[in-house]
């Protein structure tokens, strides 16, 4: 049983936004906090207390302004915890290994592995012979289109083709350690799960699945094991809850992760 917490860097600064509104036009995000820790303050933070497995994310895209800054805010945090955190936004064949040598334990990948909507295995075949599939998280982070959910890529503003479904996991499981899929809809909005996507990744045994998206209360923990069938690991986001109760509620046999804003009592 895992606990993951998660920094998210946009426009240099950690921070929590609201995962629909990303617009690379103005470097745009709607947010809920804004941190005035580094992103290494909080890799320090999850070393000292054991909790491996947390995610990076870089938010800006590679032709903005800020994107430098949201390297060096992960450099800082991968140093501080290498082995100890996973990366992810911008992720590609040439630059996986860099951040692999930096101190990431793994890689997480969307919109690389796309070419016109659709999967490359060309790609896929060629990140995992440069860093291995122990070291990849395929990001399957989805928007609901009619009655399905379509990956969606470029900082989920672009749909794709490809429907999220329980083939489509284990056609990709070889290629990768672990999956990750945020419900975008619900992103950072604390509305509820979206139950339906759940229901959709509980059909699926394999490799680990983490969900993210919607979450407000523990309630919504208690949703997740029934619905996920106790499968599903979760990006919980956190802004009042202690630390004590959090991991209390590991009872439920739920493998969760807290995202940064989380109070330490």
């Amino acid at each position: 049983m895992k606990f993951r917490p998660c920094i998210d860097i946009h426009n240099g600064k950690v921070k929590q936004i609201v995962g629909g509104s990303i617009a690379d036009k103005g470097d745009y995000a709607a947010e809920n906090f804004v941190s005035d820790m580094t992103a290494g303050d909080y890799a320090r933070l999850y070393k000292e207390r054991g909790i491996y497995g947390g995610h990076v994310i870089l938010l800006n895209s590679h032709d903005s302004e800020f994107y430098q800054a949201d390297v060096k805010q992960a450099e800082l945090a991968l140093t501080q915890f290498p082995g100890g955190l996973q990366i992810g936004g911008g992720i590609t064949e040439e630059n996986a290994a860099e951040f692999i040598a930096m101190g990431a334990s793994h890689v997480i990948v969307t919109s690389y592995i796309f070419e016109n909507g659709e999967i490359s295995f060309q790609r896929l075949n060629q990140l995992v012979n440069v860093i291995g599939e122990k070291h990849i998280v395929l990001d399957l982070s989805c928007r609901k289109r009619g009655n399905s959910y379509y990956i969606v890529t470029n900082r989920w503003q672009t749909f794709t083709s490809q429907k999220v479904e329980p083939h489509l996991f284990h056609m990709l499981e070889k290629y990768c350690d672990e999956f990750l899929i945020h419900a975008v809809d619900v992103e950072g909005k604390k509305t509820g799960l979206d139950l339906t996507l759940v229901d959709i990744l509980a059909e699926y045994e394999g490799n680990a699945v983490t969900y993210a998206g919607g979450i407000s209360s523990f309630d919504d923990l208690e949703k997740l094991q029934k619905h996920g069938k106790n499968r599903i690991n979760l990006i919980y986001l956190v802004e009042s809850f202690p630390l004590r109760k959090l991991l209390q509620s590991f009872k439920l046999g739920v493998a969760f992760v807290i995202r940064y804003d989380i109070i330490i009592t």
